[in-house]
């Protein structure tokens, strides 16, 4: 499957899982409710010891050889492992991407306290945040945006998707809690909804951006955003914004080449 194809069947998958939000409770992977206790430890780390020395190895070959087993390979070597070792991974690449996307998401918690905690920043709204924090998390990708739409290709497939739609809920959730989110009404999960539809189309958009800085993906997250704040509230239901602003999002990313 050609990696445009499979990222275009990856937001597919998205949009469908949306759309049926109108017909069940605001609930299930796409907007499950993660949150953050002061009260309770962390749960336990998603890598082993072992995994981790692979996986933070054969990362930095990611450029070169993209989300791969060959890439898995190498990085046993140079954690001073035997190359059988990967089979301590049993997803295969999927493993190297859900690295990427756990690390990136946990990046952010030090990046928000350098963006926020300088005083100029402090007067900064909610929304304000969450697009500066969604912008962070995006320029996380610059140096595998060009191989992104081959990992896309990999999530797509059915056996990844849950675990992939799970990484997206745990990232929408993080963004809220690092921007103030305080809510405890159904806002809750439109906010959060909203944003698993938004931030995986700019992700979308940004790798076939060519423009410099992709200044043109951040035009197009803060429109993405825009319409979230004005619609969401006009329609009065998340079934129908995320569908609008799924179809927006695909008619968008179309015109930058990507077939969907």
């Amino acid at each position: 499957m050609a990696p445009s194809r499979a990222a275009a069947r990856l937001a597919a998958t998205l949009q469908r899982a949306s759309q049926q939000q109108r017909l069940r409770p605001l609930r299930g992977p796409l907007l499950y409710q993660s949150y953050h206790s002061y009260d309770h430890p962390p749960p336990p780390g998603v890598f082993s010891a072992a995994e981790k020395a692979i996986l933070s190895a054969a990362y930095r070959h990611v450029p070169e050889h993209g989300f791969t087993a060959h890439a898995l390979s190498l990085g046993a070597r140079d954690a001073g492992y035997l190359d059988i070792s990967t089979n301590l991974l049993p997803e295969g690449p999927f493993s190297l991407i859900r690295y990427h996307l756990v690390t990136q998401r946990e990046a952010l918690a030090p990046r928000s306290e350098a963006l926020f905690g300088a005083e100029g920043e402090r007067g900064l709204q909610v929304p304000d945040k969450v697009e500066r924090l969604t912008w962070e998390r995006l320029l996380g990708n610059q140096e595998i945006n060009h191989r992104w739409q081959e990992a896309l290709a990999i999530m797509a497939q059915p056996s990844h998707v849950p675990s992939s739609l799970r990484e997206l809920a745990l990232l929408s959730d993080e963004i809220y809690f690092l921007a103030g989110d305080t809510s405890v009404d159904p806002s809750w999960y439109t906010k959060r909804g909203a944003l698993s539809i938004i931030y995986p189309s700019s992700e979308l958009f940004m790798t076939n951006d060519r423009s410099p800085g992709y200044s043109e993906t951040r035009a197009f997250l803060q429109r993405r955003l825009d319409e979230a704040s004005k619609m969401g509230s006009a329609l009065g239901n998340i079934g129908q914004w995320m569908g609008f602003s799924a179809s927006a999002a695909v008619n968008v990313i179309r015109s930058k080449g990507v077939r969907i």
